[in-house]
């Protein structure tokens, strides 16, 4: 049943008073309630520009105590300068290059879709445990999910995890407020859902988002960095908005390290805004024309007859999948006394895609394939929300 307005106002206005809360972050307004999230005083920049930034700062008495920079990437370093206005040095220092042509970008900030116990039809509610198969013992397929740290008191089979690759989290109220965190168990449940869908998967998890949901630009680029060299699959369950709608400077350089000249697909989410008219980031790289654009498939959300109101979407969208109503395994936790749960987010849609592709992937048909493969037979289908292509 689609979430009444109050509840998804409700969710909203959450979202951004915990986002408010935290020190160094800040935001501009992209498009009607959506917002662009990043570091206060922190900028991206490629080497090509570097002298250019140091002038800058320079000239703006940005360079105060505490200034400092550091190398994220070959060619791309983070800039920390106390009491800049980073909107402003973005657009100073992007003046009179061709348009795409980047060489500095806030240090975005990323959230999970959901954010803050968040789905648009609210938390995480407390379901009757179901079963699943027990992993398969052959022809496994490398899956890392880039998310929160995984909770270990779970009911997912210990056999679907890597034994030398699961990051995990031991917190649940770091704010102490006397709730649960609002994306504890964020990673269990995205592994239910793959584990559900096929028995092929062996996930890692490597640990991006803190128990709110939150990770920076450069936190994300180190994640990315930290890749297992098998993983096939890769599950992005997060991502936000820029302010000009242009693509984060270093999660794009990220990405074309992981995957140029791999064979290696990212699954990305659409997020849960509402929003079908801005790009939401990782995912709306699935769009945005780089060389290894097809490499990443973006993932919106269907409630089983349409796309869900909450989902995000546009041109970058390349495919639909069930996100509305979920159910998978959470964590061991006394309001959800069997572990499982239900929840609705594109989160949750992204990881049905990544279990079709770990499905699909062998010794005979890579990641790249399979993907190619999976959009293939959607078209054929042709099963469409909301005018995209559909997978039920």
């Amino acid at each position: 049943m689609p979430p009444s307005s109050e509840r998804v106002n409700r969710y909203a206005a959450r979202r951004r008073a915990r986002l408010e809360r935290l020190p160094k972050l800040a935001h501009t307004a992209v498009g009607g309630s959506a917002r662009a999230w990043f570091v206060a005083d922190e900028l991206l920049v490629v080497d090509d520009n570097r002298r250019a930034a140091e002038r800058y700062l320079g000239r703006a008495r940005a360079a105060q105590p505490g200034s400092g920079d550091e190398e994220l990437l070959p060619g791309l370093r983070r800039y920390r300068a106390p009491g800049l206005d980073v909107p402003a040095a973005v657009r100073e220092l992007r003046s009179g290059r061709p348009s795409g042509n980047q060489v500095v970008s806030p240090n975005h900030v990323f959230l999970s879709s959901p954010f803050n116990h968040g789905g648009p039809f609210g938390p995480p509610a407390p379901v009757a445990a179901s079963t699943l198969k027990m992993p398969a013992e052959t022809d496994r397929v490398a899956v890392s999910i880039v998310d929160t740290g995984f909770w270990t008191e779970t009911p997912l089979p210990a056999g679907y995890l890597a034994a030398d690759g699961v990051e995990v989290e031991t917190e649940t109220d770091v704010d102490e407020d006397g709730l649960l965190d609002g994306d504890v168990g964020h990673a269990n449940f995205i592994g239910g859902v793959i584990a559900h869908h096929t028995d092929r998967a062996v996930l890692r998890v490597i640990r991006t988002l803190d128990t709110f949901g939150v990770c920076t630009e450069d936190e994300l680029i180190a994640s990315l960095g930290r890749l297992h060299p098998d993983t096939k699959v890769i599950n992005l369950s997060l991502g936000g908005f820029t302010a000009d709608g242009s693509a984060p400077l270093g999660v794009r350089a990220a990405l074309e390290q992981a995957l140029s000249g791999i064979d290696r697909v990212v699954v990305a989410a659409a997020g849960n805004d509402g929003n079908r008219s801005d790009p939401f980031w990782p995912a709306a790289f699935a769009g945005a024309g780089e060389s290894w654009s097809e490499q990443v498939l973006a993932v919106a959300a269907h409630d089983g007859s349409s796309l869900c109101s909450w989902s995000n979407a546009g041109p970058w969208v390349s495919v639909v999948a069930p996100g509305a109503d979920v159910r998978s395994t959470y964590i061991d936790h006394a309001l959800f006394p069997e572990g499982w749960a239900q929840w609705s987010g594109t989160s949750f849609a992204a990881p049905r895609v990544a279990a079709e592709l770990s499905a699909r992937i062998d010794s005979e048909v890579g990641a790249v394939a399979a993907a190619n493969q999976l959009m293939a037979d959607l078209r054929t289908a042709n099963q469409r929300f909301g005018g995209h292509l559909g997978l039920i």
